[in-house]
């Protein structure tokens, strides 16, 4: 019975953080004119809407240059202007860098430490899908503890946010997203006990 009801307790547990974060995503809206970053840095994912969103803000001097992160290999500059929808000019042909490095968030963290490193940036405007920005900010930050970020969350097209729980596709997108941040916040967990664990360790041994 015990065991039972603990299952119980942990199966509620995960409802309530789920309805938590579901709400996150819900009222997760961008800022109408975030402050002048250095850089910005979109996410590739299934929807379009990050790159114009992020060409948006490139176009309106809210960052110096762009990084689209995690760029397929088969996928040609023109391919991702046209996705990009940019106008042929000189913002896209001097300022837009391709990152084809990446194949998942924490690829997506590291190319953008590199990048940001690489041209001395200390404030990034973060671009991502709505249901995303939770877990991507977490990866992040830990790439790039010193830079500024600035959330650019992007509402997903196939999915209503408030009402995810009414169609299929909606409902394994925010469950599935759900259990992977739970999982990052578990290993953030651990990986900071672990130099405690690692000091009381050495000073049984002493």
């Amino acid at each position: 019975m015990k065991g039972v009801a603990a299952l119980l307790v942990v199966i509620m547990l995960w409802g309530v953080g789920l309805l938590a974060f579901a709400s996150r995503v819900a009222h997760a809206t961008p800022a109408a004119e975030p402050g002048r970053s250095q850089g910005i840095v979109a996410l590739t994912g299934g929807s379009a809407r990050r790159l114009q969103a992020a060409m948006t803000l490139l176009q309106a001097g809210r960052g110096q240059r762009l990084l689209i992160s995690g760029v397929n290999r088969r996928v040609t500059r023109e391919q991702i202007r046209r996705v990009a929808r940019a106008v042929a000019g000189p913002t896209y042909d001097c300022c837009v860098d391709l990152g084809f490095e990446a194949i998942d968030t924490v690829g997506n963290a590291r190319e953008a430490s590199d990048w940001a490193q690489a041209r001395g940036y200390s404030r990034l405007i973060l671009v991502t899908a709505d249901y995303h920005m939770p877990r991507a900010l977490i990866e992040m930050r830990d790439a790039m503890p010193a830079v500024k970020l600035t959330p650019y969350p992007v509402a997903t097209e196939d999915v209503d946010a408030r009402r995810w729980w009414k169609t299929g596709q909606g409902l394994r997108l925010i469950v599935m997203e759900y259990d992977k941040y739970l999982f990052i916040l578990v290993r953030e967990a651990v990986l900071r006990m672990a130099p405690h664990a690692g000091h009381d360790t050495a000073a049984g041994g002493a």
